[in-house]
């Protein structure tokens, strides 16, 4: 195995067992890096499994695309993926809701990534608990997913809510969008590891990622 690790530069050592291991390869988290050395990373995935770059500015992507021109990448989200194609879906259907459109970019951060990691995803977008009857009008869709996923900043009170109408799990996603009180996503991020209804999983704030993450991993193994 450890003839597999390569390093494109003194920065970094790819991982490039880690699908073997887990199931999933590894993400690119682009935020803190130079364009120069997210160029040098993409370098080394050409012909690898399916690869994330999240957090991408436009300066990332860029750099990206100048060494894998076919990634595809989603402004919105911030994310870039090689191939630029997701796998054939296998395993349940992950349902993505966005409390409001300011948790857009959050949530679409965490359908793309359980899109590319072989999840068949629906993203339901203004659904927030000031308008209940958005949620129910998509319980049909809630009732049908094997696990949902709710991204929710001001009051965080979204997950609480879905999680007493349905019976799959939900990942709570607290977002940094809210006025001065919401301590940029913190109060959400209390609401949601205090919520009332049981089979709630919280990630950290923003981590959309992470929840599509898990949230793939919750729907295959359900199969």
């Amino acid at each position: 195995m450890a003839d597999r690790w390569q390093a494109p530069a003194s920065f970094a050592r790819l991982d490039h067992d880690r699908a073997a291991r887990r199931g999933y390869p590894e993400a690119v988290y682009c935020e803190g890096k130079t364009p120069e050395q997210v160029r040098a990373i993409a370098a080394q995935l050409r012909g690898d499994a399916v690869t994330l770059f999240t957090r991408a500015a436009a300066a990332h992507a860029r750099a990206v695309l100048e060494e894998l021109p076919d990634a595809r990448y989603e402004q919105d989200a911030r994310l870039l993926a090689w191939p630029p194609e997701p796998p054939e879906p296998s395993g349940g259907r992950v349902v993505v809701l966005a409390a409001g459109t300011s948790d857009l970019p959050v949530a679409r951060e965490a359908e793309l990534t359980a899109r590319y990691l072989g999840r068949e995803c629906e993203l339901v977008v203004d659904v927030g608990v000031a308008g209940l009857h958005r949620v129910l009008d998509r319980l049909d869709l809630l009732r049908g997913a094997r696990v949902v996923v709710v991204a929710a900043g001001m009051d965080g009170a979204l997950p609480s809510v879905v999680a007493g109408l349905i019976s799959a799990p939900v990942v709570a996603v607290p977002t940094s969008v809210g006025y001065g009180a919401a301590f940029g996503g913190l109060a959400p991020l209390l609401s949601m590891l205090n919520a009332c209804a049981p089979g709630v999983a919280v990630v950290n704030i923003d981590n959309g990622y992470g929840a599509g993450h898990l949230a793939a991993q919750i729907a295959y193994c359900q199969t």
